[in-house]
């Protein structure tokens, strides 16, 4: 069927500066009723048509909308380009990061000034060692990169690694010969992003996807064939699962790890014997979920058997089901097991206690344990490329919202901490900025933490300052408080800048999680809500300087917030938004979706259906006043298909009463994560930054 696109024309508004300019008249989609019952519930979507991406009209809808932001923010390009070069100047454009050693190799990439991507490349361990650059994205015709796995084969001979070109998720695996160097005829398509080589150095396994984008079947490559003649090792045919692929540390075992959002799998196999059958180490149990690693002759395990905050276990490699698991760590209802990270003589723990990452160290020969000491009030640690397996060293990152990150190596058993890198910005100078701890209260009388950062002298605590407030809350993900250069910008202009570490996130435990998902979802926006609250009582901002921030899972939070309170902020920004939640739960054809009941729930159960409908963005858009709003999306998203932030802007603009903007990006190219390159996302950030400003009144 025909659908056409109608251009409403609005009588012209204008702006309150100090020049009037006229605004243009928004693209307006057409309604087309689609009604659909399900429980007695009757549900009309005018915008249901928007969906096929092959229809002329939605792409010309969708090119319409662009020419509109692009209309309503001409006038910026000035500030644009001025955050822009303010964000480039800060960075170190040309710049290498910290090597890691795998045998005699130095690996490690470098950025040059003016490309977008970084240079990967290595040296040997040698006084002499000349540089060999392995892979240079640089030199690729592509708009768009994404790199998947990158594996060097044992004998550091051979390169392997995949990528995806266009935002849909779907990676090409390409082989290189390191030593002539060349490229090898070895290429497969239509994989998941994952591969691992077998220690023959002449085979390795990669996974392939699905009709929906998930990851569901093992193959194993023997070099020098086609794809075509791959043995299929495994198929996994729930759709709630995903395949995923990795190597222990000791280069002992390929383990393909089956995973829902509460239940685990994992089978294992000896690296040396590529031929042989993979071993399952616990069949899966509903809401039990469990990871390993390989140390002598046993598996450490890390599970939620009996331990809702984890737990890590022992069992031996011959016979290693749950009934041979011996508990090594106890469960500690006020400590969450996060990760294990094994190595010959240690183990380390990457922990949270009171909503702080925590590392505990435990020398296996001795059993001592000890904690490393971290200086900021909130901050974030994550393991380093950890890749030797007789080390007594382990590698982090360490960063908070006012220290750029840094890389330490720290000496296991002697307890030195020596910093190998500090990714240094320009025109910063960390003691003029200070970060907080602050803790809100939700309706039900739960604390929920907040952290933010401001210029010391900047921050004048009256409530004048503005504010830049981003919200996550879902998978058990903790939002965590890692320094940005390009919040920088926003700092220097008075901002405070804030995280909402609300529940569905994991910051406190995984009670945390599971009090903002399924039945409880909405006590995610209600927390997030009440730090925006206290934020405002407590004088670090007000209603009309309140900008918030979210994507992706964030997006139905930020969606939730301007539904539920659109009197508490000024603008929001959300990316790649999943607010269409109760549409797109309902169809298991759509990526995500199956695998996803056990986080939002299945609306096929009438309890679900109506709660999902009580909260879902899309279905709550009412005839009211909103905040100014900046929607972006991917039209190539395989997560939040581009039709959900699309249908979403049309309809807040065909329902909402007030006079602010709203805008609707949709990137022609790309997928969820956005523009790739880093010059790329500092000019959309710093489109994101102006149009902030510019509805705060900043703009200059």
């Amino acid at each position: 069927m025909f659908l056409a696109l109608v251009i409403t024309a609005f009588p012209a508004l204008y702006c309150a500066r100090e020049t009037q300019r006229t605004v243009p008249a928004p693209p307006i989609a057409k309604a087309m009723p689609k009604a659909d019952t399900l429980f007695g519930d009757i549900r009309i979507d005018n915008y249901f048509w928007l969906r096929d991406k092959a229809n002329p009209e939605v792409i010309k809808y969708l090119e319409a909308e662009n020419a509109y932001t692009d209309s309503m923010t001409a006038h910026l390009k000035r500030l644009q380009d001025g955050l822009y070069d303010e964000m480039v100047d800060r960075l170190v454009e040309t710049d290498t990061a910290a090597p890691v050693q795998i045998d005699n190799y130095y690996y490690y990439t470098r950025t040059v000034k003016d490309q977008q991507y970084p240079i990967y490349c290595r040296k040997e361990v040698t006084p002499s060692g000349g540089e060999e650059i392995l892979l240079d994205p640089n030199e690729l015709n592509y708009k768009y990169i994404s790199l998947g796995a990158f594996k060097v084969s044992p004998d550091h001979k051979t390169l392997a690694y995949a990528i995806d070109t266009s935002g849909w998720e779907s990676y090409a695996v390409y082989v290189k010969d390191l030593q002539e160097p060349r490229f090898l005829p070895d290429t497969i398509n239509n994989t998941g992003g994952d591969l691992e080589w077998a220690n023959d150095n002449m085979t390795f396994f990669y996974t392939t996807l699905d009709s929906t984008q998930r990851p569901f079947e093992l193959y194993r490559h023997q070099m020098g064939t086609q794809q075509e003649a791959d043995k299929l090792v495994y198929r996994e045919d729930d759709g709630a699962f995903y395949l995923g692929l990795s190597k222990t540390r000791s280069k002992k075992f390929i383990v393909v790890g089956l995973q829902s959002i509460v239940t685990s799998e994992f089978w294992t196999l000896d690296a040396d014997q590529p031929s042989g059958q993979f071993r399952i180490v616990a069949p899966r149990r509903k809401e039990i979920e469990y990871s390993l690693d390989h140390r002598g002759d046993e598996f450490f395990i890390m599970t939620n058997d009996n331990a809702r905050n984890f737990k890590v276990m022992r069992t031996p490699i011959g016979n290693p089901s749950p009934d041979n698991w011996t508990e090594f760590i106890p469960q500690d209802d006020s400590v969450k097991i996060e990760k294990i990270d094994l190595f010959q003589n240690h183990l380390v723990i990457s922990e949270r206690s009171d909503g702080l990452p925590r590392l505990r160290i435990v020398d296996l020969g001795t059993d001592e344990r000890h904690y490393v000491d971290f200086p900021d009030p909130a901050y974030s640690i994550w393991a380093a490329q950890n890749p030797v397996y007789e080390t007594g060293v382990f590698r982090f990152n360490y960063s908070s919202l006012v220290t750029p990150s840094s890389v330490f190596d720290y000496d296991m058993q002697s307890r030195d901490r020596k910093l190998v890198k500090q990714n240094r910005v320009n025109n910063y100078r960390a003691a003029d900025y200070k970060t907080e701890r602050l803790w809100a209260r939700a309706p039900d009388g739960i604390p929920v933490p907040i952290v933010v950062a401001y210029k010391t002298a900047l921050f004048r605590g009256d409530g004048s300052n503005p504010m830049m407030l981003e919200g996550y809350g879902a998978y058990g993900i903790p939002s965590n408080p890692y320094f940005s250069f390009t919040n920088v910008s926003l700092l220097d202009r008075g901002f405070v800048y804030a995280i909402a570490q609300a529940r569905g996130g994991g910051e406190m435990g995984r009670w945390w999680y599971e009090d903002g998902k399924l039945l409880k979802k909405k006590n995610t926006f209600t927390d997030f809500i009440a730090c925006a609250e206290y934020l405002t009582a407590n004088k670090y901002t007000s209603k009309d300087k309140l900008a918030i921030l979210g994507g992706s899972a964030g997006g139905i939070l930020i969606g939730a917030a301007v539904n539920m309170r659109p009197d508490l902020f000024r603008v929001a920004v959300a990316g790649s938004p999943f607010v269409d939640v109760l549409n797109t739960m309902l169809d298991p054809t759509i990526p995500l979706t199956v695998v996803e009941y056990d986080e939002w729930g299945n609306p096929h159960d009438s309890a679900y259906y109506f709660y999902i409908k009580g909260y879902s963005p899309y279905d709550n858009v009412e005839a009211k006043a909103y905040p100014a709003l900046l929607i972006i999306g991917g039209l190539n998203d395989p997560r939040v298909a581009y039709w959900e932030p699309t249908k979403w802007a049309a309809k807040l603009r065909a329902s909402k009463t007030d006079g602010n903007p709203l805008l609707l990006l949709v990137h022609m190219g790309e997928g969820h994560f956005g523009v790739s390159g880093r010059y790329a996302r500092l000019k959309e950030e710093a489109f994101i930054y102006s149009y902030c400003l510019d509805v705060m009144g900043m703009a200059k």
